[in-house]
């Protein structure tokens, strides 16, 4: 469930082309998750760091923010590697990387390093 909600608050984030692009490289099973409860709005959700955070760590009933932040960390890890980078900034993780905002960029760029 938490990485379902990761991907509905980060796909929610991209443009409608971007996020169908990181559907396109997605294995099957993962594909259908990426666009599970997809909104009929092509509006991009400008959410910043915290509110992500927040919107994880209340959907997927997380207990706090700093477990909400390890389990979104989690998420954009494995879906970075999923997409060919290691570093989250090369290739269509790049192109992710690119739609963010500063504070998320961070939480992206920071998502293969040790966990607290």
């Amino acid at each position: 469930s938490v990485t379902l909600v990761v991907f509905e608050a980060l796909r929610d984030r991209l443009t409608p082309k971007e996020a169908a692009d990181v559907a396109a490289q997605l294995p099957t099973p993962l594909k259908r998750l990426w666009g599970a409860n997809r909104r009929p709005s092509t509006d991009v959700e400008k959410l910043h760091a915290a509110e992500f955070i927040g919107r994880v760590r209340q959907r997927a009933a997380l207990s706090d923010d700093r477990e909400a932040e390890r389990s979104v960390r989690a998420v954009f890890g494995a879906l970075q590697l999923l997409l060919g980078s290691s570093d989250g900034r090369t290739g269509e993780a790049g192109d992710v990387y690119s739609q963010l905002p500063k504070d998320l960029k961070a939480l992206w760029s920071a998502a293969n390093e040790a966990q607290p």
